[in-house]
């Protein structure tokens, strides 16, 4: 099964002068303090916005922290000084970048040109009824629709996202399930960027909307077989972190929904859904290194919750059933976890579990899928994570082949069971995504979709490559990278490093429609897989987190390092990105060797790390202990302050930095990236930039619209243009 988810001129751009850090308090006194009053004369200045300094002391472990820019912190959303600074940030930014205009507007206008605006998913079938997802064109969101008995049959539109979206900057839906009798349409809403979802319901027959509308949702829900009792998620208010599993009935108050589940650990998230057979209400609790799963029967949602198995320290399992049994991925003495199998209502006693899968010290299993003669087995050996089907009566086994060195392979949406194809989802840097479908039987493949560019595409323009390169401690790191083909050599062209190296995540490599607007200028893009993913197995993952976080940054510096010295990369033009955790690399990188690079973008960063780990109000952070450390503990303290960037930002050269956020960001609040953004500009000793953008109406994922999403795309991708000296 699927685990549950619980996740970017007034002066020329490089002539930007800005004061020494022993000169700041100076400087500081000259410019400006940006406050509301002030707004008009710091947003029509060349000069870059002074935050004001307001002194905060945070002590604990007998060590003070000094923070003068905690004031931009306004869980309001409405302080005017506040909004004052982050609007001068903005205008700023864009003065900076006016001369660029032109230039943003041809890549967003190219970007966009190249897709495909009439657009369809592969459609699925569940009973007597075919669902899918279509685009129109000029239009910005999804149309959800259903045919009945054959895709002759005439059209049912369930929902017009475009429609709900009127009105709003704003609007996702990031579920939508049907009722089991196929009556009753459950999607979810959200205008704010928060990812706090409403709940709403349409009567299929009628066309008409329910009254019911559950509030502060993870906008997932689970069909119980009466076709009119669900269960959700709901989020705390004030932690935003998912808590409690409701029961509601259609047609009743929403304040009279019965509470069938609280977690008590605030490190855990929690989901409600249901399972790939349909005859079961699932409950997943899990926190970063165990895991308890909670089931109930589909048909009886009055009943109790019964455990899967009680939660056992450092134990991790996932759950799918299967002809009466459990088919279990776990990684109960199996660093890279193995697949297991006991009887529902027995797996309580790990006596009973017979083993499937075993273990293997190379391959690290992710996920898993039944199907009626077959087990198919989603890992990752290598780096490539790929397929392996198995035979539940022979034994036999087999990969499910590819003809590229790199690529990636995952398993697709199959809603039902009792058959022997497969969908899964297929693309490499240079091959565009594809949906396929085998036959586990005859190994035959069948494409049923690959997405499309407008225009001219040949990935045989487009060379991938995959190399190793060694870290300082000997460590090994996979890197993935793309190039166009004949546009000069490799040693004069600029270098993208992108990565994240978090949560056990990885980058794995993937085609981007919009990349090709860097590559078709020469760009080479490169992915390091650093420690603190699971490139390399769960051992990859563990030797990157907690006491062992420094490693994810010096991979990420020794494999630039290495490029350039196998003359992949014009030393004088080598760029860093990466969002949100990999926004914390960003800001790390930068303070440890951040004039390696000439330019990086940081989206979303996670830069704050102790303060904001000290605060268990701000949204998620509990949840993150086992990943970064409770600061709370001293040696754990003292370790985190050692790298977080905003602590750590010294009087010392830094490159121009291209820093993005959302005022409504829920996963890393605005205010990190802000704060850093006045220190890194207070202390650096050069005239490199700092530029901050905001945007005042999205969050943690930028923009919501299929175009709009990508103007954020064509301002980034015109500050590292620009600074390569490319203007066309």
């Amino acid at each position: 099964m699927k685990k549950p988810l619980l996740c970017l001129a007034v002066f020329s751009l490089l002539s930007c002068q800005q004061q020494p850090a022993e000169e700041t308090d100076t400087a500081a006194e000259q410019a400006a303090p940006t406050t509301n009053q002030e707004t008009e004369t710091v947003m029509n200045s060349p000069q870059p916005p002074m935050a004001e300094k307001r002194p905060h002391v945070f002590e604990i472990h007998g060590d003070q922290r000094t923070d003068n820019y905690h004031w931009l912190r306004d869980d309001t959303r409405e302080d005017p000084d506040v909004l004052a600074y982050l609007n001068a940030e903005n205008a700023y930014a864009e003065g900076q970048m006016a001369d660029s205009e032109a230039f943003t507007d041809r890549i967003y206008n190219e970007i966009v040109n190249r897709i495909v605006q009439n657009d369809e998913s592969v459609p699925y079938q569940i009973d007597d009824f075919w669902y899918y997802r279509k685009y129109t064109e000029g239009q910005e969101y999804p149309i959800y629709a259903r045919k009945k008995g054959s895709m002759d049959a005439d059209e049912e539109i369930l929902i017009d996202v475009n429609k709900l979206a009127e009105g709003h900057a704003y609007y996702a839906s990031n579920s939508q399930s049907v009722s089991h009798d196929h009556k009753i349409y459950a999607f979810s809403e959200d205008t704010v960027s928060r990812r706090q979802y409403d709940l709403r319901f349409k009567d299929l027959e009628t066309g008409e909307m329910l009254d019911d509308v559950i509030k502060n949702t993870t906008g997932s829900i689970a069909w119980a077989k009466d076709n009119k009792t669900v269960f959700y998620t709901r989020k705390h208010p004030t932690t935003l972190l998912p808590y409690q599993v409701f029961r509601h009935e259609l047609g009743t108050a929403t304040d009279d929904d019965v509470l069938v589940y609280e977690e008590p650990d605030n490190t855990f998230y929690i989901a409600a859904y249901t399972s790939r057979s349909k005859d079961y209400i699932m409950i997943y609790a899990g926190a970063t290194t165990l895991t308890e799963i909670f089931y109930l029967a589909a048909d009886d949602p009055q009943g109790e919750f019964q455990s899967v198995l009680p939660r056992e320290p450092k134990h991790e399992y996932t759950v799918e059933d299967f002809n009466g049994q459990w088919v279990i991925k776990t990684n109960w003495q199996a660093l890279n976890s193995r697949v297991m199998k006991a009887p529902i209502g027995e797996s309580g006693n790990k006596d009973q579990w017979q083993e499937v899968v075993p273990h293997d010290d190379e391959t690290l299993i992710y996920d898993l899928e039944t199907f009626k003669d077959w087990l198919v087995v989603e890992q990752r050996k290598n780096g490539i994570r790929h397929l392996k089907a198995m035979n539940w009566e022979t034994g036999e086994s087999k990969l499910i082949q590819s003809e590229e060195p790199a690529y990636t392979m995952s398993v697709a949406y199959n809603p039902q069971q009792d058959h022997n194809t497969m969908r899964y989802n297929y693309d490499s840097l240079t091959q565009l995504g594809s949906v396929l479908e085998i036959d586990l039987d005859s190994d035959e493949k069948t494409l049923l979709k690959q997405d499309k560019i407008n225009g001219a595409y040949d990935p045989e323009d487009y060379q991938s490559k995959r190399l190793e390169i060694e870290a300082r401690d000997g460590a090994m790191v996979p890197v993935s990278m793309v190039y166009k083909k004949g546009m000069g050599e490799l040693d004069k062209r600029p270098l993208l490093v992108y990565a994240y190296g978090s949560y056990g995540s990885s980058i794995d490599p993937r085609f981007s429609l919009s990349r090709l607007s860097l590559l078709d200028r020469g760009f080479i893009y490169a992915i390091p897989h650093i420690r603190g993913s699971q490139a390399k197995g769960r051992q990859w993952y563990e030797d990157g987190k907690m006491f062992n976080k420094m490693n994810t940054f010096t991979d990420y510096i020794d494999a630039t390092k290495a490029l350039l010295a196998q003359n992949i990369g014009d030393a004088k033009r080598v760029y860093a990105w990466g969002g949100s955790a990999g926004g914390l690399l960003m800001g790390v990188v930068a303070n440890l060797d951040g004039m390696l690079y000439d330019g990086m973008i940081a989206a979303v960063p996670f830069v704050d790390v102790v303060t904001t780990m000290l605060d268990e109000d701000i949204p998620l952070t509990t949840g993150e202990f086992d990943e970064w450390g409770n600061p709370k503990n001293k040696d754990s303290y003292d370790y985190m302050l050692s790298y977080s960037p905003y602590d750590q930002v010294k009087a010392q050269d830094y490159p121009n930095i291209l820093i993005t956020t959302g005022l409504h960001d829920s996963q890393v609040q605005y205010w990190e990236p802000a704060k850093w953004a006045a220190k890194l500009r207070e202390m650096k000793t050069n005239d490199k930039l700092v530029l901050l953008r905001t945007n005042m109406d999205t969050g943690h994922g930028g923009a919501s619209g299929r175009f709009s999403y990508f103007k954020e795309t064509a301002q980034d991708y015109t500050f590292l243009l620009k600074l390569a000296g490319i203007k066309e």
